[in-house]
């Protein structure tokens, strides 16, 4: 619990310390350059103002410069009600001051050569070479009709109120970062408690799969990364209870397969002990000893089918099985199968039926396509009475397909697919034959096809019967 602290922590500062940095770094870039944009914009209409004045004042002078005095008592009263005053300076820069004293004019030797040239000279910083701190003033010069320079016109104001409204905005901008941090500080604790708990989540149903519990699932969504975790956890979660559910399944007919055959090896040890203990004490009439002998070699002959089903599959399982192909007519071994599944044929009144062309030629392992065929023929003896089997084969191009098809009792939908399960045994009321019965004869019927490189189907109808279909590449 302490280590998830640890996470959550650390997990909540790089998410409160990255929105906050984002805030104020945002905030701070911001209120520079709008404090920059006012302070400058403030400035450039202040300096505008005085240069329309200025040049006004030079206008009406040169236009009546016998009222000259009258001109500039007339715009020294104007312009001492909005607390701008302005000066008169001639070409020695001699200045002279109009209805208050204004700043001394000290200018640099390049302002002065701009001046004399004819350029307005506005001031926007550096307001103490003027021994008079907040004041913003233009220098703007008086050029005669014969283009000499003669003077110019010094007019200055006050800055303070501009200031003020500089120093309130940039207030402004203070209380709103205060309240940006205010609520991101919200909005990342707020978020990060979701996070950690879903995170949390995905913890906690860790620990449950790790404990063995494989019915956990976890809110999902695909809004993000956590989301999408979420739903590859629950993906993974149900792979692995498939998986179990496969794996349990799989044990029980492991179980049961050894239960089946236990029983079934009990049956015929239990009648060959007690034909030979029969013999042994001339317990058994002389007319029906060879019947017993009989018994005993058909019974240890099923015993041996038995144990040569596990042993093959467990050759096949574990690749110890080699193959040797040859070519092989497939008319010929298809009536070989016939002949030697005829007896039991015979008892299920099932009547088997060839249908091949004697040209058409497979290559594969005899003995181990005899396997194949006699599995899959006695799988349809052992599912059909008063029917009929077809063995057929047949080319299609670059394949030989051999067909196995009864009109036997079907088989249910729901198992088509687990016949070739390892261990997977039909209903006990299905299973009187033991060679093939407990899940072991199919199952080794595919994996020696798949050895051949070949490919086996299966379809069927409950009912009306059953048709395997092995297809072989030449």
């Amino acid at each position: 619990m302490s280590r998830f602290r640890q996470i959550r922590i650390k997990y909540f500062s790089q998410q409160f310390i990255s929105h906050i940095s984002i805030i104020i770094v945002a905030f701070l870039v911001l209120s520079l350059l709008f404090a920059h944009y006012v302070g400058n914009l403030v400035y450039e209409e202040k300096a505008d103002e005085l240069i329309s004045y200025g040049k006004s004042i030079i206008s009406d002078i040169e236009r009546n410069p016998i009222a000259t005095d009258q001109i500039i008592t007339q715009y020294s009263n104007t312009l001492r009600s909005r607390k701008i005053s302005f000066s008169m300076f001639d070409q020695e820069a001699n200045l002279y001051a109009v209805g208050r004293s204004g700043p001394a004019i000290e200018l640099k030797p390049s302002e002065w050569e701009k001046i004399t040239k004819g350029q307005t000279i506005i001031v926007q910083s550096d307001y103490k070479r003027f021994d008079q701190d907040g004041v913003t003033f233009v220098v703007l010069p008086y050029i005669d009709n014969r283009d000499r320079f003669v003077g110019g016109i010094l007019l200055t104001s006050p800055i303070s109120g501009s200031s003020a409204m500089i120093r309130q905005v940039n207030q402004f901008l203070i209380y709103t970062i205060l309240i940006a941090l205010g609520v991101s500080f919200l909005l990342s604790w707020l978020l990060s408690k979701i996070h950690v708990n879903r995170i949390k989540k995905l913890r906690e149903a860790t620990s449950l799969v790790s404990a063995g519990d494989y019915h956990v699932h976890v809110p999902s969504s695909n809004f993000d990364e956590i989301g999408e975790l979420a739903n590859d956890f629950n993906h993974m979660v149900k792979k692995l209870n498939h998986s179990m559910e496969e794996i349990s399944a799989l044990e029980n007919r492991r179980r049961q397969f050894m239960a089946d055959v236990s029983h079934e090896m009990r049956t015929p040890l239990t009648t060959i002990s007690g034909v030979i203990e029969g013999l042994k004490n001339d317990m058994i009439p002389e007319e029906d000893k060879e019947r017993g002998i009989n018994l005993v070699s058909q019974e240890a002959k099923r015993l041996i089918r038995l144990v040569n089903e596990n042993l093959d599959y467990e050759k096949i399982r574990s690749n110890q099985i080699q193959l040797f192909r040859e070519d092989i007519q497939l008319l010929e071994l298809l009536e070989i199968i016939q002949e030697q599944l005829s007896v039991q044929a015979d008892e299920k009144n099932v009547q088997i039926m060839v249908e091949a062309d004697e040209e058409i030629i497979v290559n594969a392992d005899y003995d181990r396509l005899v396997q194949i065929l006699i599995n899959i023929t006695k799988n349809s003896i052992q599912f059909t009475s008063d029917g009929t089997i077809w063995l057929r084969g047949r080319k299609e191009q670059n394949t030989t397909i051999i067909e196995v098809e009864d009109t036997g009792i079907g088989i249910d939908p729901s198992e088509v697919e687990k016949i070739w399960r390892r261990f997977y045994k039909a209903e006990i009321s299905r299973t009187s034959n033991p060679y093939g019965a407990f899940g072991l004869g199919l199952s080794i019927v595919k994996q020696l096809v798949l050895l051949h490189n070949g490919e086996i189907d299966v379809e069927s109808e409950k009912g009306k019967g059953t048709k395997f279909t092995i297809t072989f590449k030449q």
